[in-house]
């Protein structure tokens, strides 16, 4: 079994007015913790897209203008290479999951680059699994890991909540992908196998 570890970063919170601007994921067979394969590109768009920008997510991400200018790639040349690196990873439905902090957000951008037609017609899987909806079924088996009535599910605090580090600032995707994939091996583990020295991030 695979997962898919993904994170995006857009111009702003809603899918059909932003625009994904970077795409970053992490391949691994979920029992052996082997890296199969790793992506990541920034998204070009023309600035008409980067005028209708959000600033307060801009400042999460750190994004400038020329960035997305100078180092993006257009969309079907990243549809191309995810494409790729998914059907030679191996990516397959019932063989495959996505793995994310936030999966409505990152699926309603990710189809900006694969459509759903096209996941549809190369047989990808359609679950996209919550990372903080695991911690949060540890949570309930062992309550006393932290108050319930106070339970923060952002990653950090969950890293935190381990002795984790924080994600490294700012927010982009593949350290978000990175960080996703240190918390996972901690509170899951690859294998049967927790803590982050297991695996080879």
């Amino acid at each position: 079994m695979l997962a898919i570890f993904l994170d995006l970063e857009s111009t702003g919170l809603d899918a059909c007015k932003h625009k994904v601007i970077e795409i970053a994921f992490k391949i691994y067979d979920v029992f052996s913790g082997q890296l199969i394969t790793a992506y990541s590109s920034v998204v070009k768009h023309p600035y008409t897209v980067w005028e209708e920008r959000d600033l307060s997510s801009i400042l999460i991400n750190g994004f400038e203008w020329e960035t997305i200018d100078q180092q993006g790639k257009e969309i079907p040349q990243v549809r191309e290479e995810i494409i790729r690196a998914f059907t030679e990873a191996g990516v397959a439905r019932g063989k495959a999951v996505f793995v994310c902090q936030n999966p409505a957000f990152d699926r309603s951008f990710f189809v900006q680059l694969v459509d759903i037609y096209t996941q549809e017609n190369l047989n990808w899987p359609y679950h996209w699994l919550d990372f903080a909806s695991m911690y949060w079924a540890l949570m309930m088996q062992n309550p006393h890991l932290e108050p319930f009535s106070e339970t923060n599910l952002s990653k950090d605090e969950i890293a935190k909540s381990f002795d984790l580090p924080p994600e490294a600032k700012p927010h982009r995707a593949m350290n978000g992908v990175d960080h996703l994939i240190l918390c996972y091996q901690t509170v899951v583990g690859f294998g049967g196998r927790k803590g982050a020295s297991s695996v080879n991030i």
